[in-house]
């Protein structure tokens, strides 16, 4: 099991959150233990913020909350893997969930303001982010980070299947995906994917990952091709779509 321990001003953004979904199921389950940690209550008069020296414009999380977190953490659960997030953190990627997620404790300080006070990188393993934008405070991040890694606990979902396709999980982007109705609006599901050739669904799936790949993301297009997918991408940029270059094989 993996203990989400969320030190922030705003628990209920937390704990509302954890109530639905993917999240809310990976707890019923006993997969993951989400805890918010109300940083009010760990501050000398609830005041968890102060000027900054300096003259800098804003307010800083003081230290003493968050080590008095901390301290209780390290007191109940053992010491945890503790991460900040900042702006000019370590960006959150699919990568980084499936290092997390063989962690048993972590704690998530959430920023707030101008950021934390930096004696408190003196307990942090780890600052993070969600890209380069800043956000008011770092709840969302870590809520990011608590489903990103709930859905990656084997048991967790109904359809672990599903992790296999997803964007990121392998060496493409996703594919378009239909449902019900067959045709909607004059727009109609792809025969082959009503077909039931595996073969040819599973060709179609690998040319519009890698069609979409190359059109959304070029920058994740992998260095070591295979030759089947040399000969896709090779025949997307000559223009050809996917019937035509299926009817080139035979």
């Amino acid at each position: 099991m993996v203990r989400f321990l969320i030190a922030t001003i705003f628990p209920k953004v937390i704990s509302c959150y954890c109530d639905f979904g993917i999240v809310r199921q990976a707890v019923k389950k006993g997969k993951i233990e989400v805890i918010p940690l109300d940083l009010r209550e760990f501050a000398e008069k609830g005041q968890v913020d102060d000027e900054a020296y300096g003259g800098v414009p804003g307010m800083v999380i003081k230290p003493e909350p968050v080590f008095r977190v901390y301290d209780y953490v390290v007191e109940r659960f053992g010491k945890p893997f503790v991460i900040v997030t900042e702006p000019w953190g370590k960006r959150v990627d699919q990568g980084l969930l499936e290092e997390l997620k063989v962690r048993e404790n972590i704690l998530i300080v959430c920023g707030r303001y101008e950021g934390v006070d930096e004696r408190v990188k003196a307990i942090t393993d780890m600052e993070v982010s969600l890209g380069d934008f800043v956000l008011a405070g770092g709840e969302i991040a870590a809520l990011t980070i608590i489903e990103g890694v709930a859905r990656l606990i084997p048991g967790v979902l109904s359809e672990p299947q599903s992790l296999k396709e997803d964007t990121f999980s392998g060496r493409w982007t996703g594919y378009p995906v239909y449902t019900r109705p067959r045709e909607f609006r004059g727009m109609k599901v792809p025969e082959v994917l009503v077909s039931g050739n595996h073969r040819l669904i599973e060709l179609w799936k690998l040319w519009h990952r890698i069609e979409n790949t190359l059109k959304k993301r070029p920058d994740l297009v992998p260095k070591d091709l295979t030759n089947l997918e040399r000969e896709i991408v090779d025949s997307i940029k000559k223009g050809m779509s996917f019937e035509e270059w299926v009817r080139s094989l035979s």
